[in-house]
């Protein structure tokens, strides 16, 4: 709750900030065309929120006749080759979409991005409408460095639930899950492996599955690290009862070689018809509902993370649009930047079910339910889930490590190591990486 309580904090000292809120406020006619002829490099990671920006390119590019080039990868692929390009201060890419659970200490110690704040404050560059108060707070404080530079603009706050098949539940009489001893039950009643039927899929591939890991932490009510980031909390009871949950649910409950599963490979489990229930973000549903490529696009049910036995509470992971510092395009990049994180785009991005919407205002549109296919139950559990998210991971420089150390430990208990020592190697082996990252 602490660390909610500063991300609250700090978003609302930026959005008491006069000379921000006031000046976006007084803008009148804004010039789309200001910089007509100029040409923009995006780097995409792979994900529904990319299929959204590249599906209205074109309207971008009519609209302020910029030509827009860019491109998704993997994000294994794309979140090294981003921190490679920035750090030699010859990008390839003049914006970046990036995950700030990921890349955010890092880009921020380089000062590789710009920050936005003085684009935000400029009529020129920001028109009225865009309405810089509409985004949460939580989300603002996310895209916010520990300075106080704002270096990214929020695109979604993704969310974690749990995706679960209304037959195969229907079919055992079983009802969805509230608490995650309901949930493990859950997940052995619905597993028949004579049938190839499994209760429960997650990711197991090492540094992909650290959040899974986590998001049963939560409901033991504790995070990873202490709030001032300098104390490991990955080998305490808590840590070790949530890794003694993973362990069950991935060795007893989830189908043959989950050990390399990553989101994608889980949700080709889950459309097959065979999983009860899925674990992951929101922003993977579309799929899910397409009849030519799921198998139960009728039966997709989309439920609250369980509680846990001291806490209730999902894991939020945010997704972002930060400009490079070094383009000769800075502000056509940034009209990018704000075109694709307005209004209009961001509730784009939640019809389409790429994700959830760092926009207050996305949920208060009257045609939201009605034009998507997604149905009430996915709304209401998207607006749940956001009353209780924390972040799923530790906020520091050396994320990616961390996901890669207790990553190799997760993939071990999948094979039935010792859950304990376990993690107790994996938190000795971190100990240094975050201490020279501190001194750094």
């Amino acid at each position: 709750m602490l660390q909610r309580r500063r991300m609250l904090q700090s978003a609302a000292a930026i959005l008491a900030a006069p000379a921000l809120v006031e000046r976006v406020g007084a803008q009148q006619a804004f010039d789309w065309k200001q910089f007509k002829g100029q040409s923009l490099t995006i780097s995409m990671t792979k994900s529904p929120r990319a299929d959204v920006m590249q599906a209205h390119q074109k309207e971008f590019e009519a609209l302020t006749g910029i030509k827009v080039e860019s491109e998704q990868l993997p994000e294994q692929q794309q979140r090294p080759k981003m921190v490679l390009e920035l750090s030699t201060g010859h990008p390839s890419f003049d914006v970046t979409h990036f995950s700030l659970h990921v890349s955010k200490r890092i880009v921020g110690q380089g000062k590789w991005l710009e920050d936005l704040r003085p684009y935000i404050a400029n009529p020129a560059l920001t028109p009225a409408d865009w309405d810089f108060k509409d985004f949460s707070a939580p989300s603002i404080a996310a895209a916010t460095q520990p300075d106080g530079r704002m270096d990214s603009l929020p695109l979604e706050t993704d969310f974690w639930l749990v995706y679960y098949n209304k037959q195969l539940f229907a079919d055992k009489g079983i009802a969805f899950p509230k608490t995650l001893d309901d949930m493990m039950k859950a997940a052995h009643a619905l597993t028949d492996k004579s049938t190839g039927t499994y209760g429960f899929v997650g990711r197991g591939l090492r540094n992909a599955n650290v959040p899974v890991w986590t998001s049963f932490l939560l409901g033991q009510n504790q995070a990873t690290i202490t709030a001032d980031g300098t104390k490991l909390l990955t080998d305490t009871p808590e840590a070790i009862w949530a890794g003694e949950y993973y362990k069950t649910i991935m060795r007893e409950c989830a189908p043959p070689g989950v050990v390399g599963f990553n989101w994608n490979e889980s949700q080709t489990s889950f459309i097959q018809g065979k999983i009860g229930m899925w674990l992951d973000g929101v922003g993977f549903a579309p799929p899910l509902l397409d009849k030519t490529k799921s198998k139960i696009a009728d039966h997709v049910g989309f439920g609250l993370m369980p509680a846990g036995p001291k806490g209730h509470h999902c894991p939020v992971f945010t997704d972002a649009l930060g400009v490079a510092a070094t383009s000769k395009a800075k502000g056509a990049a940034y009209l990018f930047c704000q075109w694709a994180t307005n209004k209009a785009m961001l509730l784009n991005l939640v019809r389409a079910g790429g994700g959830a919407s760092p926009r207050l205002s996305t949920y208060a549109d009257p045609d939201l339910v009605k034009d998507s296919p997604f149905g009430k139950e996915w709304l209401s559990t998207l607006l749940e889930s956001a009353k209780i998210a924390q972040l799923g991971l530790p906020e520091i420089i050396p994320v990616t490590e961390f996901r890669d150390t207790f990553g190799v430990a997760l993939t071990d208990m999948i094979g039935g190591a010792d859950v304990a020592s376990s993690l107790k190697k994996a938190t000795e082996n971190f100990k240094p990486i975050l201490e020279k990252s501190l001194k750094s």
